[in-house]
């Protein structure tokens, strides 16, 4: 019965010893200890009670015990001091083998009250062993036709020590065709390759033997050597080939006995016996033997020994192929232990922003954690988004993330994001949990409303009807909602003077430009004025823009006969000489035309003549000239009637009359009475007998004005002018430049001398050549025209 109880309490204190043990293991950290290999038992690890903050004598009242994996004590407590010393000397090979680190975990347990405490000891490596070669002697056979640069991988050595106590590199005996090259394996192990720098002659020497040397980076170095004989082969000289080279298959670590790795396969292109393959491990370990085999015939890889991924993660085998004429060639298969994962980590959201006010700094979006039900390697979990976010994620507290914006945002540049949070585990194969949160980004009133364009132009054809739609402003706003509706205005003119109010308006919603009035084109040709634009934002956000309106010219003004008048009271009549040479000018109509451009243009036409072919008008400047000479056969009075037209579309036209007078000499009074001058134009019509009167009245008011001011002039001058070519008596008017510039649509100027004959009772004109300083390229006339207006008014004859 006694012994009973006592195996109950017994097993209690197992019970709550393994509770407590894993209550420490999972809120305790590790401390961390290390001693050399080899060191001498007894030595000195660390004093527990000094790293446990405890008292000198405390560890003995409390219990303190060590505990380790497996119960094989490698320390020992001494509980008055507080020393952790070690219990043997380790030896870091037969306890790790080649794991690096090497790392001792124990645990220190105090009864009274119990705690625990979880502490790792590493046992650091020393360079105690030499590379060692498992053959000593190695032979390879070598065509004779290997090229140089051809590489034969040699059978390394093995150093028990790890990291730079490990194989640092290989070399071989001077000679003139090898050397070695040390190549790194994907598990850190290196192993030497021989390289062929001249082509073998089997002739020559058919065999070599070099000594192979291997030194690990320990100090001092260590060396372990080997012998290579090469033989030279002279018949078979294609050696089998892998394709690929190199095999990379993985296998879960539950895999069964016989399972199939992988099937690899070599060619070679010999013929007859030298190709036939046999497949083999090449430079394979005690470990790789007991876990593999190969089929030397078919190839396949197949599982031997049960799979453990916490001991061994990967194994990279050396696969020879070599033919019946002992010709190899290698490949690797690189084996990678799956660790069977099958729980996917977990998300959970603790707090969740949806919506985040743009140009806000730093926002927390969400925080959440993560879990995975996993252990070890499948167990830790690796957490991040996109790359192309403007998020990152903050890790708080284990396994606790919170997801920050990086910068403020932007609506306008990306209204929402769609944010993907992404746990991975670290398992093989990986297992992931994605979560999606959408993020949107509210507006705010940060964006004026930007025109299109800096400044409109637009163009109105004058007379338009009022209300016409003349062009369109537009701009945009790049925020929403309210922010983004935009309201046009007119804003205050440039030029005070424009009546900006009365011309134009605009449209507050969609910026449609309308002339108001009617627009003349001869009163205002172009007018500009600023047009606002704003968003109903708080505060609201503006712009503008500048409106340039060109007015368009209309062909609306006929062109107008300046010359010679028709709205006098009596017609005007030009004197011409019968003398007059082809060419002779008789006279210029003058005519300007209102508008602008291509409608201004004026060409001038005859259109009727008393006698057709007797003169003619030029087109360009209005000139009436004579077509031929004159003969005694040609009517003594002629009338012509020219139309002016512009250029406009359509075009618009003027006629004007002129009356012309054939005389053998300008001494003869050959005016006509206005009655036969009247009967003359009877058969017009009522209404050219009219214009033709009233513009010879108005020619002879303008004639006779000239007259009278020349002759005012020179009376106050008082002094009696005589040039040789004309006398005149008191009383009459003296010799006098009358100047006609070119004016309006004239081509030249032109300057008269006229003055009045003396020693006649008729008191006589006499006219003379003009004096013209450029014609153009035209040849002046003989005599200069008459008008009839000075023979009317003034009573003279012409001689």
């Amino acid at each position: 019965m006694e012994v009973g109880r006592k195996l109950i309490c017994r097993q209690r204190q197992v019970f709550f010893f393994f509770f407590f043990l894993g209550l420490a293991q999972a809120g305790s950290e590790f401390r961390r200890y290390s001693v050399v290999e080899e060191t001498e038992g007894s030595s000195l690890v660390t004093n527990l009670a000094k790293d446990l903050g405890l008292g000198q004598g405390e560890l003995s009242r409390r219990g303190a015990r060590v505990i380790s994996k497996g119960n094989k004590l490698y320390l020992q407590l001494d509980q008055e001091t507080g020393d952790l010393l070690l219990n043997e000397k380790l030896d870091r090979e037969e306890l790790c083998g080649q794991t690096e680190p090497c790392m001792l975990r124990f645990q220190v347990l105090l009864e009274n009250p119990l705690e625990f405490f979880q502490a790792e000891l590493q046992v650091i490596d020393i360079n105690d062993h030499a590379p060692v070669f498992m053959d000593r002697d190695m032979l390879i056979k070598i065509s004779e036709s290997s090229p140089p640069g051809t590489k034969f991988p040699l059978k390394n050595a093995q150093d028990m020590d790890v990291g730079r106590n490990n194989i640092e590199n290989y070399t071989i005996s001077p000679n003139s065709y090898f050397r070695v090259l040390t190549r790194k394996r994907s598990d850190g192990r290196k192993y030497p390759e021989l390289v062929l720098d001249k082509v073998l002659d089997r002739e020559e020497e058919p065999e070599l033997r070099l000594t192979l040397t291997a030194q690990d980076g320990g100090s001092p170095p260590r060396f372990g050597t080997a012998q290579v004989s090469i033989e030279v082969v002279d018949i078979n000289d294609n050696a089998p080939e892998f394709e690929p080279p190199f095999y990379r298959v993985q296998i879960p670590e539950d895999s069964p006995i016989g399972y199939l790795i992988v099937k690899v396969s070599a060619t070679d292109i010999d013929i007859g016996v030298n190709r036939e393959i046999s497949y083999s491990l090449f430079q394979a370990s005690e470990e790789i033997s007991k876990t593999f085999e190969i089929n030397a015939m078919t190839g396949e890889i197949r599982l031997k020994k049960q799979l453990d991924f916490e001991t061994t993660q990967s194994y990279e085998v050396n696969i020879e192929a070599r033919d019946t004429g002992s010709l190899s060639g290698k490949c690797t298969v690189l084996t990678q232990v799956m660790d069977v994962n099958d729980n996917a980590p977990e998300v959970t959201m603790s707090a969740l922003t949806r919506q985040i006010p743009e140009n806000s700094p730093e926002t927390v979006v969400a925080v959440f954690s993560v879990s995975d039900l996993d252990s070890e390697e499948n167990g830790k979990i690796s957490c991040y988004i996109q790359d192309d976010l403007p998020f990152f994620l903050k890790s708080s507290m284990e396994n606790f993330y919170t997801l920050v914006t990086e910068r403020p945002l932007d609506r306008e540049t990306r209204a929402e994001y769609n944010v993907t949070i992404t746990v991975t585990d670290l398992g093989t194969p990986r297992l992931k949990t994605e979560h999606n949160i959408t993020v949107l980004v509210s507006d705010v009133n940060d964006n004026a409303p930007a025109f299109t364009q800096t400044s409109y132009t637009l163009s109105v054809r004058e007379n338009n009807s009022p209300a016409l739609h003349i062009g369109s402003v537009r701009a945009t706003d790049r925020d929403a909602g309210a922010n983004a509706q935009v309201t046009y205005s007119l804003l205050p003119p440039l030029d005070a003077h424009v009546p900006l109010a009365s011309l134009v308006s605009i449209n507050p919603d969609n910026g449609h430009l309308f002339a108001l009035r009617s627009l003349d084109y001869e009163a205002l040709r172009a007018f500009e004025f600023r047009v606002g634009a704003a968003d109903r934002g708080s505060p609201a956000l503006s712009s503008q823009a500048l409106v340039r309106v060109l007015v368009v010219d209309d062909n609306d003004n006929a062109p107008f006969v300046l010359y010679p008048l028709q709205n006098a009271s009596a017609p005007c009549t030009e004197l011409v000489p019968r003398a007059a040479e082809a060419g002779y000018l008789v006279t210029k109509v003058v005519a300007v035309d209102g508008d602008s451009g291509q409608n201004a243009w004026l060409s001038y036409q005859l259109l009727k003549a008393t006698e057709p072919g007797l003169f003619g008008v030029w087109a360009h400047n209005g000139e009436v000239r004579t077509a031929r000479l004159l003969s005694e056969r040609d009517a003594a009075k002629h009338r012509l009637l020219v139309l002016v037209k512009d250029n406009g579309e359509p075009p618009l036209s003027a006629s004007v009359t002129l009356h012309v007078l054939l005389v053998d000499g300008f001494s003869q009074p050959y005016l006509p009475a206005p009655e036969a001058e009247a009967a003359d134009a009877a058969p017009a019509a009522p209404l050219t007998v009219y214009l033709v009167v009233a513009l010879a009245s108005v020619s002879s008011l303008f004639v006779f004005s000239v007259l009278v001011f020349v002759a005012v002039r020179l009376c106050r001058r008082g002094g009696a002018a005589s040039v040789g070519r004309c006398s005149v008596p008191e009383g009459h008017f003296p010799g006098h430049l009358v100047d006609v510039s070119g004016t309006g649509t004239l081509s030249q100027s032109y300057q008269y001398e006229v003055c009045l004959k003396g020693g006649s009772g008729t008191s006589e004109f006499k006219f003379l050549k003009p004096i013209v300083t450029n014609f153009q390229g035209h040849s002046p006339g003989p005599d200069i025209e008459e008008t009839p207006n000075f023979r009317k008014d003034f009573g003279f004859s012409i001689q």
